[in-house]
């Protein structure tokens, strides 16, 4: 990977998909000596966001899209917004996992239709560190929702999208977190 991250006609990314949920996340934080028994509320559901999303590696720059389900469709669709931001005249390499909807064969055509500009690169099996993108999904959470109460699953989509906002643009916060140098 390190490879065609210095190929100058090479625009690298990395893919993957998260599931954001309204029962929030509970994480170790700090509380005034004052405050005896802290609570924090926690809603009683398993709803959640789910989100494709991808990173260039060189630029920092961020791509994603809320759906309702992960299948060969949704993916197909996201692969097509991905390729508007491609870069002019670079090929797109995008390293992403080995879910099932990334091998289907619906994605045969446009996969040969977008040969000369798109290649996907997967990872081993069961091999999430490598893949950057986890990273900015480690960092959402802890901005948007860790030790967060949402009342309902709308509040999620909105903190995270209010998140997402701030990296529409390449930026140095995800260059530098995801960044090969």
């Amino acid at each position: 990977m390190h490879r065609l991250a210095r190929r100058k006609d090479i625009e690298l990314w990395s893919l993957d998909e998260c599931h954001f949920q309204q029962h929030g996340s509970r994480l170790r934080m700090w509380v005034p000596p004052e405050v005896k028994d802290p609570i924090l509320r926690h809603a009683p559901t398993r709803k959640s966001v789910a989100c494709f999303g991808a990173v260039s590696l060189s630029t920092g720059k961020f791509v994603h899209a809320m759906c309702n389900v992960f299948n060969a469709e949704t993916f197909k669709d996201f692969l097509k917004k991905l390729l508007r931001h491609r870069s002019h005249g670079k090929r797109m390499v995008v390293v992403l996992d080995n879910a099932r909807y990334h091998h289907a064969t619906m994605l045969t055509p446009m996969l040969r239709e977008y040969r000369a500009v798109l290649t996907l690169l997967f990872l081993p099996p069961y091999s999430p560190q490598l893949a950057p993108i986890e990273r900015v999904w480690k960092l959402v959470r802890r901005i948007a929702t860790h030790n967060r109460y949402f009342a309902t699953l709308s509040e999620v989509l909105q903190t995270v999208e209010t998140c997402f906002d701030r990296w529409r643009k390449a930026n140095p916060v995800l260059r530098r977190l995801c960044g090969i140098i």
